[in-house]
């Protein structure tokens, strides 16, 4: 059971540290929310708010406590002004989505990647991507409370989750970056040491300008 356990482990991606520095946030907020879109079946304006939500989740957590404490309920009660109720539903039902990290002897666990390709991109990148940099969680008042965002019709038929590693077609991207620091993939999974330096002056997790 042990070795089952250790085996699972590795078809996710880690990072050994106790926070990312704001490009590898943004670089996983992209990922996450792209696959969002896809499967959630997103309009563009939705797309911009879910990944300023997850790029707000990621910049916030610290720790162990972090993965499923305020941050983590700020994020549900944001993403249920932003998504229709079936989406929301279904949010919840794919765990990759609703509990995307998880902490495991001092490194964070990223879930996505044991169900996509790191490669693949089904959408372009939010327009929000380069201009936000956090923030509107940590503010008193829920911020898409009252934001208009456009919503898609009732529920498509659900759409397959997963993506062939020999896909190339229409919206692959290659993610030619490294987060964090080393690289090392596996069986759908990376692996990134921990950043000691700041990204020219961006900043770190918890800190939004």
């Amino acid at each position: 059971m042990k070795k089952m356990f250790t085996l699972a482990m590795m078809m996710v991606m880690t990072i050994t540290a106790n926070a990312m520095s704001y490009n590898a946030a943004k670089n996983e907020a992209l990922f996450l929310s792209d696959k969002m879109a896809y499967e959630l079946n997103l309009t563009d304006a939705q797309y911009d708010a879910v990944y300023e939500i997850n790029l707000d989740y990621l910049m916030s957590v610290n720790g162990h406590a972090d993965v499923f404490g305020t941050w983590w309920n700020r994020r549900n009660a944001d993403l249920r002004f932003v998504l229709t109720p079936w989406q929301y539903d279904r949010y919840v039902a794919l765990n990759y989505f609703y509990r995307p990290i998880s902490w495991h002897k001092g490194a964070w666990t990223f879930h996505v990647y044991s169900h996509y390709n790191q490669a693949k991109f089904f959408k372009h990148h939010p327009t929000v991507f380069v201009s936000y940099r956090g923030g509107h969680n940590h503010k008193p008042a829920h911020f898409y409370a009252d934001r208009r965002v456009a919503k898609p019709a009732p529920a498509p038929v659900a759409r397959p989750h997963g993506t062939p590693k020999h896909d190339h077609g229409v919206g692959a991207m290659n993610r030619g970056h490294h987060m964090g620091g080393s690289h090392n993939a596996h069986k759908g999974s990376r692996h990134v040491a921990q950043n000691t330096h700041k990204d020219n002056g961006s900043g770190r997790f918890g800190g939004h300008r």
